[in-house]
């Protein structure tokens, strides 16, 4: 997603205490930066505006948070959207950390020693031209470095409004050594319980589109 440069993006980072800026620097070493190390970690690859995140390390507290993005602006807009939730909550930002990296180079920052138990995925850019396949954070080829450290039997959740992105990423999934548990095309009529909804989700389904889900678990590849 395009958005304008902020001149207040990169000050408020710079003083934000879980912000990440250089990812490179945290390789193997993910599992010291929170507050309880004990907890399991959790990762959004592609938080955008910070609204999936906010709500869900605020229900999960028991649970450490990733939440990635390459945009400084849209990292910006996303520490905006976490403090007011945290601090409408009456609580301090201790289980989740801000990261600025890009994720097609995601093992550049994580190592095995790096295990997270859970990625998600959330209304990816869906490079809809053949050429720019490769580019979904949905591909195979993004997939294998995930699986370099997500735990084994470790799960992908996978949002989306887009239809071919959803379908051509299925056999994606399947190559990658990936079984998917669920699955379905229609996630507000399904019987799936939580689902933290954004502002954009809320905005396609307002234009009528239903959302696509899928949770695919990490199984070993022969």
């Amino acid at each position: 997603m395009r958005m304008r440069r902020k001149p207040w993006a990169r000050p408020e980072l710079a003083k934000c205490p879980y912000y990440i800026e250089k990812a490179g620097e945290m390789k193997g070493k993910w599992h010291t930066v929170f507050e309880d190390n004990s907890k399991p970690v959790y990762a959004e690859l592609g938080c955008g505006k910070g609204g999936f995140a906010a709500q869900a390390a605020l229900a999960h507290p028991e649970i450490n948070w990733i939440a990635m993005d390459i945009k400084s602006e849209m990292l910006a807009v996303g520490r905006r959207t976490i403090e007011k939730a945290f601090t409408e909550a009456g609580r301090q930002v201790n289980n989740l950390k801000l990261v600025s990296h890009n994720i097609s180079l995601i093992t550049e920052a994580f190592s095995a020693e790096d295990t997270v138990d859970r990625i998600y995925i959330n209304f990816c850019n869906p490079w809809p031209r053949g050429k720019h396949n490769k580019r979904r954070l949905t591909h195979t080829r993004q997939l294998m470095q995930y699986r370099t450290f997500l735990k084994d039997n470790g799960e992908i959740r996978f949002k989306t409004d887009d239809d071919m992105l959803f379908e051509e990423s299925i056999p994606y999934f399947e190559e990658s050594g990936f079984e998917i548990t669920y699955i379905t095309r229609d996630l507000h009529a399904s019987d799936w319980e939580e689902n933290f909804v954004t502002e954009h989700e809320k905005m396609f389904t307002e234009e009528g589109k239903k959302i696509k889900f899928l949770c695919a678990v990490k199984k070993p590849m022969n």
